[in-house]
């Protein structure tokens, strides 16, 4: 992910999700496990390895771990969801109440997105919606969400989703912080605090999942 890639370069790999013109759900979504199976591929140890990535990026942080593991993929180290697209039926709550004060989402637009991204597909498909998604074993996963945000009640019903099923995950609320507020780090203190907070939780994924190299 390209806000994290400067706590981490040069080991940091990103990729962008599949948007071919006519791409159909869920092309997209497929792109990401098959990225990370050709690291495997090339040699790349699953332990070695930790996904992170904002909003869509952000739910598919988790589905391309369901995916990894519905293929019987080794699995990362853990990962970190930022500002989570986690439910495309839109049912939380802060769907509503943060309308007004979320500055760069409404629920029309989000509604409009999800119809394309979809392409007459369910939005409780589990590969689009992890709030619907089997998660049992999955590595750790941290969840960033702001308490601005459109996203809040489905980002923290990600996170109960998650605990529920038995995986070590670690929410975050961030007071007053609006969608992805990471990509200001360089004017937001908050930002890069919170940038901070996930590079420090991937790095202890990492020294847990290869205690020899710490």
């Amino acid at each position: 992910m390209a806000i994290l890639r400067r706590c981490w370069a040069p080991r940091c790999s990103c990729r962008t999700i599949g948007s071919r013109p006519g791409t159909r759900f869920p092309a997209a979504v497929d792109d990401t496990p098959r990225f990370y199976k050709g690291l495997l591929d090339a040699g790349r140890p699953a332990r070695s390895i930790v996904f992170a990535g904002e909003s869509a990026g952000g739910a598919m942080t988790v589905t391309a771990m369901v995916a990894a593991r519905n293929a019987g993929l080794p699995l990362p180290a853990g990962g970190v969801a930022i500002s989570p697209w986690a439910n495309l039926e839109h049912t939380g709550v802060s769907m509503t109440n943060r309308e007004t004060i979320d500055p760069l989402n409404s629920k029309a637009g989000l509604v409009f997105l999800a119809r394309v991204f979809l392409q007459g597909a369910l939005a409780i498909h589990p590969m689009a919606s992890p709030v619907f998604a089997d998660v049992t074993g999955l590595p750790p996963i941290m969840v960033q969400i702001g308490e601005a945000e459109l996203m809040l009640t489905d980002g923290m019903r990600l996170a109960s989703h998650l605990a529920e099923n038995r995986v070590r995950m670690t929410l975050e609320v961030w007071p007053h912080m609006f969608h992805a507020w990471h990509f200001v780090a360089t004017l937001q203190p908050e930002a890069q605090q919170a940038m901070e907070s996930a590079s420090l939780f991937l790095e202890q994924c990492l020294r847990k999942a290869n205690p020899s190299a710490g």
